[in-house]
């Protein structure tokens, strides 16, 4: 029995020396490698200059003037608004929000029809006369977005829809005319939508208003 034991106890022996060796060796292994680490880290210090004092002196005064011109500008905007808000506050309450501006409807001019601009005998460009109407009836430039649609409302539903167009507001303002009559004129090109004109068409355009975020719809049909 006692040499059973003796037995027993030298096999782990050996397995916990077997197992010091392996750790001995994976340590060494490792020593190694953070040696030659640090020698590369030492080479690559030697290859590359430290950044001087003053470098990094003057980098932080350029990130510091930079911070300073981006403070300014956001005080002057405050600055701003603070006044946009004074000038608001002091006004009669019938003149704010949503009283402050007076569209009521937009209405299509009766001269809005399909026009032959370059006189080869087909018409090829539609054109919008519209008018932004407020509550006494007078005409007024909005601001918004505009959109057109041309339809046949005499063919099938998934045909009917000849041609639609999306205006934004820098767009709209461009449009703007006093002559002859005020109005926006807005002209697009309907070559290869409209075959013939022979047929009634309908115009349906929908005014977006920008500062109440009302929608206005407004259609009429165009006779040849």
């Amino acid at each position: 029995m006692i040499h059973s034991s003796e037995k027993k106890w030298h096999r782990q022996m050996r397995r916990q020396n077997t197992e010091v060796r392996k750790r001995k060796s994976v340590l060494c292994s490792l020593s190694s490698v953070l040696c030659l680490l640090v020698v590369a880290a030492g080479c690559e210090n030697i290859s590359k200059p430290e950044i001087t004092l003053a470098e990094q002196i003057d980098k932080l005064n350029e990130e510091n003037s930079q911070l300073q011109k981006q403070i300014e500008k956001v005080e002057g905007e405050n600055a701003e608004l603070k006044s946009q808000v004074r000038v608001l506050s002091g006004l009669p309450a019938q003149v704010k929000g949503e009283n402050l501006y007076h569209l009521q409807r937009i209405k299509i001019s009766k001269y809005t029809n399909l026009y032959d601009k370059d006189k080869d005998g087909k018409k090829e460009k539609l054109i919008v006369y519209l008018q932004a109407i407020d509550q006494d009836g007078d005409i007024i430039k909005a601001t918004g977005d505009v959109d057109v649609q041309l339809w046949d409302l005499s063919k099938e539903q998934d045909k009917a829809l000849l041609g639609q167009w999306h205006i934004k507001p820098e767009q709209l303002k461009n449009l703007w005319f006093t002559a002859l009559m005020t109005h926006y004129k807005l002209t697009f090109d309907v070559a290869g939508k409209v075959d013939e004109f022979k047929e009634p068409l309908t115009v349906k355009v929908s005014f977006t208003d920008y500062l109440t975020g009302k929608v206005f719809k407004e259609q009429k049909v165009i006779k040849p």
